[in-house]
């Protein structure tokens, strides 16, 4: 298991629920299946798949949890067509026109028709609480996929003091500086990826991908006034990934040096498979956060 992005939140205070009290506090909010007329459910699941209890799965005092959700797929197009075909009947049956009111019912009765054989959805979204650095990752760049997660998260333990990590550099500031002088910090390469953009909020926007950054294209861009708002990066040749100015990680990459060591702890169990990635990755997480504050001077 490979997180393939990260959205990053520090605990804001001391904050340190043990693997036991998640264990605990957990199965209220168990993922449960959608009932014939339930359009969504949410809830936890195990972290190690179908053929697991537990719902958390420690290593090193970082905690996986996974969420699961499951939803019921009404295409908005086809439910519109078959409403207005309904209000088209009445209509010509009636000889009387279908209020606001009417119309919103008739859409009310069409979902409640239509969703016991609606097809389903189903996604999973993991994060590990790491205590010990006081961190929670979330495997995840959107904001609705971060916010369900961290709000199930706040209704299962009651509380849930995080803030999005800040640093005392403007990190925008930094990398357009990083890639204007040619020289990455130590211990990180340049990937072949950015985006720059404008200043002003009608500004324009460039992207780039598989290019030299330390070419004169990109140089022109910087030259006219462009900052960069994301920058590819390689941490010691281990990690690649890409990096917004609002210190979201994204296309995260563990390359082969790391994939290579899991080599000698070939098993025939999946579940065993998933701990040794789970270990490593957030093994190698737990070194690269810090170093990312500390390119940016620190945490504010």
């Amino acid at each position: 298991m490979w997180f393939k992005n990260l959205t990053l939140f520090r605990f804001s205070e001391p904050f340190s629920p043990t693997p036991e009290t998640l264990a605990e506090q957990l199965p209220p909010y168990a993922f449960q299946p959608c009932s014939s007329y339930q359009p969504l459910a949410t809830g936890w699941a195990p972290p190690l798949g179908r053929k697991a209890v537990e719902l958390v799965h420690t290593v090193a005092s970082r905690s996986l949890v996974c969420l699961r959700t499951e939803e019921k797929l009404l295409p908005a197009g086809v439910l519109n067509q078959m409403v207005a075909e309904r209000i088209a009947v009445i209509e010509d049956q009636q000889r009387r026109p279908v209020r606001r009111r009417e119309k919103q019912d008739l859409r009310d009765q069409l979902v409640e028709e239509l969703l016991p054989r609606a097809l389903i959805r189903g996604r999973r979204n993991y994060a590990y609480l790491d205590t010990v650095g006081g961190w929670l990752v979330v495997d995840s760049a959107n904001r609705h996929g971060v916010e369900a997660v961290t709000g199930l998260l706040r209704r299962t333990l009651g509380t849930l003091p995080i803030t999005p990590p800040k640093v005392k550099q403007s990190v925008a500031a930094a990398m357009t500086a990083w890639l204007a002088e040619g020289r990455s910090p130590l211990d990180f390469a340049f990937g072949d990826s950015c985006e720059l953009r404008e200043p002003g909020e009608d500004g324009g926007v460039v992207r780039c991908r598989g290019q030299d950054l330390t070419g004169d294209e990109i140089r022109g861009h910087l030259a006219a006034g462009k900052q960069l708002t994301q920058l590819g990066l390689i941490w010691n040749g281990r990690i690649a990934f890409v990096l917004d100015e609002e210190l979201v990680i994204r296309r995260l990459q563990f390359l082969d040096v790391i994939r290579e060591s899991l080599d000698d702890s070939v098993t025939d169990s999946p579940e065993a498979v998933f701990d040794a990635q789970y270990a490593l990755m957030s093994g190698e997480l737990a070194l690269l956060l810090p170093r990312l504050l500390e390119l940016f001077g620190g945490e504010a």
